[in-house]
């Protein structure tokens, strides 16, 4: 057994594998880019070490640098996780040329998997049934479309070294085929350094249902049962269950027989998984792509098998046989899995970023989080923050836990899913187990919404407790006893204090007065007595018009960020004479602009300053967290300023371009 090993990775996951090596008491050593040296895996870790900037092109994608790592800390092993460097050849073959080794599957298996046009034609070799389509070698442009209507539209256009929803474009109408097949590519080779591209045959009601399987170097192969990952957006999964419910005994075995079949002709000797679509009508099963990794959702197979995936992993590596056979290993209960991501929900899934302000887990689920209070959540990375798991003795147990769970997670900071992961476990479709890949596009066609929040209602709460918050404390002794005094005539009212908030870019005047301990706030939208009460510095019991209710808030000095009842957000609070003069002292912008949708890096400008652009046209490109994002002119016109160059990094709403619209 190792004695110490070097985890090849960040966040989530880093923190998970060193909860493992803990247990087995092995020593770890993290790496870390600058944008991560005061993250949460960085303190967990025995040791860490620096590997260079923020991008992860510089840092995590480097296997030279984690080789020297490891050799420097006498790491005997590297743990690569999921993503950056998982599927990589070169740093296995780094590892051994050092004399290190590598916690995954041999060379040949990564190889053979981690290209989608070779996969399919091993697995059709060993009989496992796949999806119609072209997987040819020449890849011009013109082929592709050829092929993808030879196939027949709705086709998936589809990176073939491709993974995590990088470089997919479904494709419906042939007028928007030719773009598909550029943005895919273009996509796939920044996200692998391969722009090789694949046609499929679009299964119009799917579900994605993967299988667990693991090898060890003596030949055995086991599966651990399938999981249901049909909760997506942009083809990234959002919501994971172990077993995949309401499926045929026939269609379950059959899924199980093919990802063995498929382990056993590539020599599979580590963890990994086999994904399938799966015809929501029929149950007949195509072979996806498999994964010679460790998944994001390995937890609720954990759960599920009562087994330590990454424990199972470590020991494959060392030279251990697999610790169980096929028919040791069992299916109790059920569980569920939710990715908390930093993203907008209520904006297409935006991703966002910034200081998280207030953290706290719930108790009674598993917590798999790679972030706390005071972690940033930079665009350089993925989004996910944490995976919420939760298993009972049946689905309607595990459902129930997680939404709980969930319900009691606080999280303050950047906008994450939570709401609306929330709200997707209410759905009918979902609770009866029914859901396809269609559910998002299915459930809310006009894209998710929250539940309609009472403004008024919110704007006092946060009023109040900011002010609440802004009260010095109280003197000791006689000083501090004394009340408020005039030395002339009384005033004759309460005195009141006029603020000016701000949400979303929305700004609203609000008066305060004070009557014995309740603040009477007004506000356009009504009047509320509101009385606050604190306990430590972030958890409130706020009293709205009789009405008692917990609130979280963190305050800093330009307002606060708060949740209150279907609200999560950052609300701004000034003065109003300290508002008044900062609107004085601003300038504008005349004309229309374009703006960042969301915090990334502009990655293309299309135009100049003075060249004539049309409503619709494409001028910039922006990427976020591997995600590419075409940005379009809003009006007719000419364009007035480049706020920006490419390369920068920018905010969400930042302007970038400037237009004085004809």
């Amino acid at each position: 057994m190792f004695s110490t090993i070097l985890i090849a990775n960040r966040g989530e996951i880093a923190c998970r594998i060193i909860k493992t090596c803990r247990t087995l008491g092995i020593r770890t050593v993290a790496v870390h880019s600058e944008a991560d040296r005061d993250a949460l895996h960085v303190r967990m870790a025995d040791s860490a070490v620096h590997i260079g900037p923020a991008p992860a092109r510089e840092s995590y994608l480097r296997a030279d640098r984690i080789i020297e790592a490891a050799l420097a800390t006498g790491a005997q092993a590297i743990h690569p996780g999921y993503g950056f460097l998982s599927e990589r050849l070169d740093l296995i073959a780094a590892c051994e040329a050092n004399g290190i080794v590598f916690i995954g599957p041999n060379t040949g298996a990564i190889d053979s998997m981690g290209d989608k046009i070779r996969s399919k034609q091993i697995a059709r070799d060993a009989g496992v049934p796949g999806v119609p389509g072209y997987d040819g070698a020449d890849q011009s442009p013109d082929v592709l479309r050829a092929e993808a209507l030879r196939v027949g539209l709705p086709v998936m256009v589809k990176a073939s070294a491709g993974g995590g929803g990088k470089g997919i474009r479904k494709v419906e109408d042939e007028a928007e085929l030719d773009n598909a097949i550029v943005a895919a590519g273009r996509e796939a080779q920044a996200a692998f350094g391969d722009g090789r591209l694949l046609i499929e045959k679009f299964v119009t009601r799917p579900r994605h249902v993967e299988v667990q399987v693991a090898g060890d170097r003596h030949g055995n192969v086991v599966h651990l049962f399938e999981r249901d990952c049909s909760v997506q957006r942009s083809n990234q999964k959002l919501l994971e269950e172990a077993p995949g419910p309401n499926l045929r005994p026939e269609t379950r075995a059959a899924l199980h027989d093919y990802a063995l079949r498929l382990s056993h002709a590539i020599g599979y000797d580590n963890l990994g998984t086999v994904e399938f679509l799966v015809d929501a009508a029929t149950e007949a099963v195509f072979f996806l792509e498999m994964n010679t990794r460790l998944q994001v959702e390995h937890p609720v197979t954990e759960a599920v098998t009562g087994l330590d995936l990454v424990e199972w992993q470590i020991r494959i590596a060392a030279g251990e046989p697999l610790p169980l056979a096929q028919e040791q290993i069992t299916c109790t209960g059920h569980a569920i899995e939710a990715r908390l991501t930093a993203e907008r929900a209520d904006e297409g899934f935006r991703p966002d970023t910034g200081r998280i302000a207030l953290w706290r887990e719930p108790e009674g689920v598993r917590v798999d989080s790679g972030v706390a209070a005071g972690s940033e959540v930079s665009t350089h990375y993925d989004s996910l923050l944490a995976k919420i798991i939760a298993h009972g003795p049946d689905r309607g147990a595990a459902l129930r836990k997680l939404g709980e769970g969930l319900e009691r997670l606080v999280v303050l900071g950047p906008g994450t899913i939570r709401p609306f992961l929330i709200d997707a476990l209410r759905q009918r479709v979902f609770a009866a187990g029914e859901a396809t890949t269609l559910f998002l596009s299915e459930t809310w066609p006009d894209g998710w919404k929250p539940q309609p929040v009472d403004e008024a209602m919110r704007n006092a709460v946060a009023a109040a407790i900011w002010l609440t918050a802004r009260k010095p404390a109280q003197a000791a002794g006689p000083w501090g006893s004394l009340s408020g005094f005039r030395l002339l005539a009384p005033a004759g009212r309460p005195a009141t204090t006029h603020l000016s908030l701000s949400v979303a870019g929305q700004s609203m005047p609000l008066a305060i007065e004070t009557h014995g301990g309740v603040l009477r706030v007004t506000s356009p939208g009504g009047t509320h007595h509101v009385a606050t009460r604190g306990y430590g510095p972030d958890l409130w019991t706020v009293t709205v018009d009789e009405t008692s209710s917990q609130v979280a808030a963190v305050c800093d000095a330009g307002g606060l960020v708060l949740r209150h009842g279907g609200f999560e957000g950052r609300i701004g609070i000034m003065l109003a004479v300290e508002a008044a003069a900062a609107e004085r002292g601003a300038g504008g912008e005349s004309g229309d602009s374009v703006r960042a949708s969301m915090p990334g890096t502009v990655v293309a400008l299309h135009v100049a300053e003075g060249d004539s652009v049309t409503a619709g046209q494409v001028v910039a490109v922006l990427e976020s967290m591997k995600l590419f994002m075409e940005l379009k002119s809003p009006a007719t016109g000419t364009i007035k300023r480049l706020a920006v160059r490419a390369g920068a990094t920018v905010a969400a709403g930042d302007m970038l371009i400037a237009i004085e619209p004809d």
